[in-house]
Parts: structure tokens; sequence; C-alpha cells
């Protein structure tokens, strides 16, 4: 009798898991329906928010930034081989803002490489519960189409405008073929995990057996959040299962946690493996997810779709699009569930993936390269004037990447500040170390700080040392510095400082002065073989036995270590000007790209760079506002990311 009831008791349970989700549904206010459209509910108009928006009647929002879109397509067509290329999208509001009485967080779309693409997984045994530093990616492979992932969506709300209501999270993907059952993860890293398409390799992953483990204490409680995956699965026709899993160490399993149950499942790198993904379930009763496909012909949204034989259509198919949502809070993965900080991330980087089978350790298959998702900038602040005599004027100082949601707290210690402490700038009258600290919201806590010091010389005296014919030679990874001092015998010592931005320079060595003569030469080595940039700013700062000091000008070193192609953009900071400083390993044609804080293209170029060292004028920043700009420069060899600040 015992044994009969326990099997029924299993089919049930069984039959819980597997049951197919076909109603659509709207959570958090945005729609879990099968389709794009805010506004739209299945076949209604409606309210609620969505991924993007093609009908201009009802208050709800899209959430991913359409900008550009009509000339990503218009470029499709008069270039296709663009249709192979991956790119990004951020979310439209401002993170951290309430639109429609909710709470939107964070939000990205991402479009997959096409073609012969080398974000996919090598034929063989890479499998979910491995280390990424053991997975195997080929050169250029094509991939079955049920398996082919084109577009991926993925956002987080609250449930409401507090930090306290219910988090959940949307994610959505486009597959090729809609026949037949598709299987596929969402893997929530707490690292900056990458992927490197020189290399087809992956970086930046977690310490224990590639992943973050998640810590308990003996009660069970959260010590410390670790990666978290979810598992699809979508029959011909409907969601009929979600699965969540999270990677511990299995001696875990024997502790009761206090915000989630065990599911009863465990699977890392083999069945002796100490790391792996364990399933888990809510503490109380009722699905902690919703899914379903696009049931007829549905809007691929406005930047289309490129489908796996670089066609590009208006519409999914039936099928081919595929949402999900999950409660996180019900889930007790939210950290307002298992720490003192609800605005905390819940995970860092995504990655999708493709499987072949429903079993959690099938053959993996197509992957999307992990994207970022809670990269919220710190804050930056700046004042044009850092040092001042005689004289101290009222000055202002300013957080150069503000966020319209953000809240900027002003402190110091030893300045003065007049007036209003909070705001995106600030007016001082004093001389001293400036604080500002920014929460992401005015129910957030502290996010990041940044601080301003600023200098004062009454009696305005003129350090008289001189430092000329300052130079640097660079050969076999050693630099050679030279310089010469005048009234050498006021002098303390010299220090080499070095910065990789011209912007904000730390020390590389330092030297006693001579002191023996009013006019010295000096010469200092250093190795500088493991730096892989193109260009290396240096300069000299003179220290005086009374303590004063004073700084060489500036030069720039162009760095001939290493075989990659390495490039820099310069001066930074700028008022506009912009110039690329490039080793290239061959002649061919580099791709520019200029975007915002926001995320926003700003401006986007090809240049032909050569063999060897380049220099080169790129477009400018002279109409854009004051700011901080991110500039990418691609090569065959790969692509180099800097960020460059925009003065008034």
């Amino acid at each position: 009798m015992k044994k009969n009831l326990l099997l029924i008791l299993l089919a049930a349970f069984t039959n819980c898991l597997f049951a197919q989700i076909t109603t659509p549904v709207i959570k958090a206010n945005f729609g879990v329906d099968g389709e794009l459209r805010a506004n739209y509910f299945g076949a209604t108009l409606s309210t609620s928010d969505d991924w993007f928006k093609n009908y201009k009647f009802g208050t709800g929002q899209f959430m991913i930034d359409t900008t550009g879109a009509a000339a990503v397509v218009a470029n499709y067509i008069s270039n296709p081989a663009s249709r192979m290329a991956s790119f990004s999208r951020l979310m439209k509001p401002a993170f951290y803002s309430t639109v429609q009485n909710h709470l939107v967080i964070d939000a990205v779309f991402h479009r997959d490489f096409h073609g012969d693409d080398s974000t996919v997984f090598a034929s063989g045994s890479n499998k979910n519960g491995m280390s990424p530093a053991l997975w195997s990616c080929p050169v250029a492979q094509g991939i079955p189409d049920k398996n082919d992932l084109l577009d991926a969506f993925n956002h987080v709300r609250r449930a409401g405008p507090n930090v306290t209501d219910s988090l959940w999270m949307f994610g959505g993907i486009s597959i090729e073929n809609t026949n037949g059952n598709r299987y596929f993860d969402f893997e929530l890293y707490q690292t900056d995990i990458f992927y490197d398409r020189t290399s087809r390799t992956f970086g930046g992953y977690g310490p224990n057996a590639g992943h973050t483990a998640w810590l308990f204490d003996a009660s069970g409680n959260v010590l410390k959040a670790g990666d978290i995956i979810f598992s699809a699965e979508f029959s011909s026709s409907s969601l009929t299962l979600i699965q969540a899993r999270i990677w511990i160490n299995k001696n875990s399993l024997l502790t009761t946690p206090a915000n989630f149950s065990w599911g009863g499942e465990f699977d890392g790198d083999g069945p002796g493996a100490t790391y792996g993904y364990a399933s888990i379930l809510p503490k109380t009763t009722g699905a902690f997810y919703t899914g379903l496909q696009s049931p007829v012909t549905a809007w691929a949204g406005p930047f289309s779709l490129v489908r796996q034989d670089n066609s590009v259509v208006p519409d999914y198919t039936p099928g081919q699009f595929m949402e999900f949502s999950v409660n996180l809070t019900k889930l007790g993965v939210d950290p307002g569930s298992y720490s003192n900080n609800p605005c905390g991330t819940p995970f860092r980087r995504v990655l999708i993936k493709s499987r072949s089978s429903t079993s959690f350790t099938s053959e993996l298959k197509d992957f999307i390269a992990p994207f970022k998702m809670f990269d919220f900038p710190p804050v930056d602040a700046f004042t044009n004037l850092l040092y001042f005599c005689g004289v101290f004027p009222p000055t202002q100082i300013d957080v150069i990447n503000p966020s319209p949601t953000s809240i900027y707290t002003w402190n110091t210690l030893n300045g003065n500040i007049v007036g209003s402490n909070t705001g995106i700038s600030i007016i001082v009258d004093k001389p001293g170390t400036y604080f500002v600290t920014q929460q992401l919201n005015a129910q957030c806590t502290y996010y990041s700080k940044d601080s301003v010091k600023i200098f004062f010389d009454s009696t305005c005296r003129l350090l008289d040392i001189n430092l000329t014919n300052f130079k640097a030679v660079q050969s076999n990874g050693i630099t050679e510095f030279n310089w010469q001092a005048s009234n050498n015998k006021e002098a303390a010592n010299f220090t080499i400082e070095y910065s990789l931005d011209g912007s904000n320079f730390l020390q590389l060595a330092a030297i006693k002065a001579s002191g023996e003569t009013a006019f010295a030469d000096y010469t200092l080595k250093q190795l500088l073989d493991k730096v892989n940039v193109a260009v290396i700013y240096f300069r000299v700062k003179v220290t005086a036995i009374d303590g004063r000091s004073k700084y060489s000008n500036t030069i720039v070193l162009q760095n001939h270590h290493g075989n990659k192609s390495t490039s820099a953009v310069f001066p930074n900071p700028t008022h506009g000007e912009l110039w690329l400083s490039l080793k290239g390993t061959a002649n061919e044609t580099a791709s520019i790209a200029v975007w915002n804080s926001q995320g926003k293209l700003i401006t986007a170029a090809k240049v032909n760079i050569v063999a060897g060292e380049n220099l080169i004028q790129l477009p400018g920043l002279s109409n854009s506002a004051a700011g901080v700009y991110l500039v990418k420069i691609k090569t065959f060899t790969g692509s180099i990311t800097q960020k460059v600040l925009k003065l008034n």
C-alpha cells in the first residue's frame, strides 16, 4: 500500500512538473504571451509593457532601446554581409526607473551571429556541469536548425514600485526550427565571464570548478550567492518545463536552505563531482514560472529577424519565439530574500545555450556569448581645476556620468560645500577632499563612491626645479627613461608615473635626487614586458626638500611588446579631438564605433590600417555633450573597448 501511494504521489508530482502552459499571462505588468508588442495581450488590446512597441495607442511601454533599428534593417538590405554580425541593445528606460508603477531594473536584447558561427559548441561531450574552461568551440560550424539560437531577450523588474515587491525575470529566445521539442538554458553568472572569439575560449568564470558556489551557514541562511541556471523545454506547441538549479558544493545538500528547498537533482562534471548544479523549489506551493511560444505568425520587432539562411523576414513563424517568466522572489533567489540589500544584483552575466535533449547533461549545441546585466556605471566625479593658489574661487564639482534615477549625496571632512549637498554637481569654496555617494534609487543603499581632492597654495610659491628633455625608449620589454633637472640641489626625489588613458596616473618607480650639483642627468630602466596596450603615458614628478612638487611634460610611448594588434585612443580626457594609435599585424580595415554611457551609438566609421605603426585621426566628439564615451576598435585579430572622457 505504501509503495502504491508513493508511485501515485510521484506520478502526480511528475505531471505537475511537465504540465503544458498554453495560457498567456501578465506578470508584473509585462506580457508573457508569445509576442513582442506592448499594449497587446495575445490578440487583444491592453496596457501591459513588453519588449517592443508598434502601436501608438496605450500606456504600455517597451523595454528595449530601438534607436537605429531602421538603419540596421536598411544595412541588411544594402550590405547583406552585415546580417551575420551580432549586436546588443540595452534597456530604453533608465535603470531603476518607475514605469507604470513598476520598478524596471535592466533589460537586454542580443542578436546572435549567423552563418558559419564560432559561438557554437563543438560536436562532442560539452555539457552543463562542466567548467567553461573545458568547453570546446570550433573555428566555424553549422548546427542543426532546431538548436540554432537567433535572438535573445532578458528583463528584470519588480512587481510594484518598491524594492521589496516581488522580483521577476523575463526571458525570450527565437530558434530557427519550430518542429519537435527544443531545449535551452539561461545560465546566470556572478562573475564577469566572457567568450574570446579569437581563441574560442571562455574566461572570467568562477573559482569553484568554473562557477561560483552558493554558501550557507549551519542554519541554511545564504552567506554568498552563486550561479543560477534555468533549463527550459518547449514542445512543438507549448512550454512543458522550467527547472531552476544553483551551483553548490555537493556537501551543501546536507543543509536545509532557509529560502528554498532542494529539488532532488544534482549534476556536475561526472558522477563523482564535488561541485554541480542542484535543483531547487520554492518553499511555498504553486508554480514559480510561466511561459508561452508564439501561437501564430507574430511581428519579429523593429530589427526584423535574420534566419539561419541569412534571409531577413519581418515575422516569426508559429512557435519560433518563446518567452517565459520566473518569480525570483518566490523561488528564494531575490537578493532581498537572503541579504539586507534588495537592490543587490542577482547575477552579472547571462549565457544562453541550447541542448540536444531533455536531459540536463545532454550535449550542448549553440550559445549566445555571455552578455552583461546590471552593469551600472559607478559614479565618476570631476572638476576642471584641482589646484589653486593665492585665491580660492567658488568651484564646481560634477558627476560626469549621471543617471537620471540615481541619488547623489556629497560630503567632506576638511572642505566646505556651498548650498545643497545633493545632486549631480556642487559648489565648494575651500580646498579639501570631496566625496560623492551614489544610490541607484532613493530606496537603495550605497552603490558606488568617488572623490575629488582640490589643493590650494596661499602664497603661490613656485618650485624652481625644471625638468627638461624627458624621453623614453623601449627595447626588448625594457623601457629606459632619461631627463634633466636644473636647480637639482632643491630636489629630494623623482617619481616616474604611468597611465593607460592619459588621465589617471600611478607610480611606476622612484629614485632619490643626487643633490650634488645644480644641474643633473637622470636615467632609470624598468621592465614593462607584461603591458599589452598600444600606448602608455609617462611623466616625471619631482618632490622638493620642502615637500612641494611639480610634473614634467607627459610623453606617449608606443608599446611594441606582444604580437597582437593593440590600440589606444587619445587624448583622454579630450575636448573633442580623438586619435587612434594602433600597431597592426596586417593591412586591413578596422571598424570604429563610439557609444555614450547609455549605450546609444554616436558615430561609426571604418579606417584603413597597415601592418606596423598607425596614427589615425578619428571622428571626434566636438558636437557631443560632456560625459563618458566608449570607443570600440575592431580588427581581424580582435577588439578593444576604451573609455574616453569628453570635457566641456
